[in-house]
């Protein structure tokens, strides 16, 4: 396997790797163009998003400053809008469902380290992290590698998400816990 494919695996993977620091000079250059040159909404912003983050359904908007390790790890349905200065380290896939929406600060990890010293001197992992449909993170949350987010939750501001949260919750705290269940309105 590549090291990318390792990365993607979650698999320990050397992150110096040639390609790997290519696409991540790539994401930074692409964010570069999001994030100072081309920060209102147009059809250079649309190229740039197409380039950056290729799996992503319609109405997907970023309001800059956003941060990203890669951009093609990050897999989103339709209408997801990120607030100013999110962080997505995408080193695994992140799935994001339609209708969800980051608040300003939102961190979202997949990116993790060796707890052993030594291996972690030369190599690190991720683990995937999905957030379904119809959620609200909150401002200033962190997700954390690994973490699954059920449907039509809602992350209270300051959260930091440690173990996975099921469908129709508002989950707060550190780390964070369902504080209740969330009843929702039938499809009309």
């Amino acid at each position: 396997m590549t090291e990318k494919e390792k990365m993607i695996a979650g698999e320990y993977y050397l992150a110096n790797d040639p390609t790997l620091a290519a696409d991540r000079k790539r994401c930074k250059q692409l964010l570069k163009q999001l994030n100072v040159d081309e920060f209102v909404v147009g059809e250079a912003t649309d190229k740039i998003l197409a380039e950056l983050i290729p799996n992503k359904g319609k109405n997907f908007y970023i309001e800059p400053p956003f941060h990203a390790d890669y951009g093609y790890n990050i897999t989103a349905g339709d209408n997801v809008y990120f607030n100013v200065n999110c962080v997505v380290l995408d080193v695994c896939e992140v799935k994001i469902g339609s209708n969800v929406f980051f608040a300003p600060a939102v961190q979202v990890y997949t990116a993790s380290h060796p707890l052993d010293a030594v291996l972690r001197r030369s190599k690190e992992n991720g683990k995937p992290v999905t957030v379904g449909d119809d959620c609200w993170i909150g401002g200033g949350t962190v997700i954390c590698p690994g973490v699954t987010i059920g449907k039509r939750c809602v992350i209270g501001a300051g959260s930091v998400v440690t173990k996975d949260i099921p469908d129709d919750s508002l989950a707060v705290g550190n780390p964070a816990k369902v504080i209740r269940k969330l009843e929702h309105s039938p499809e009309n």
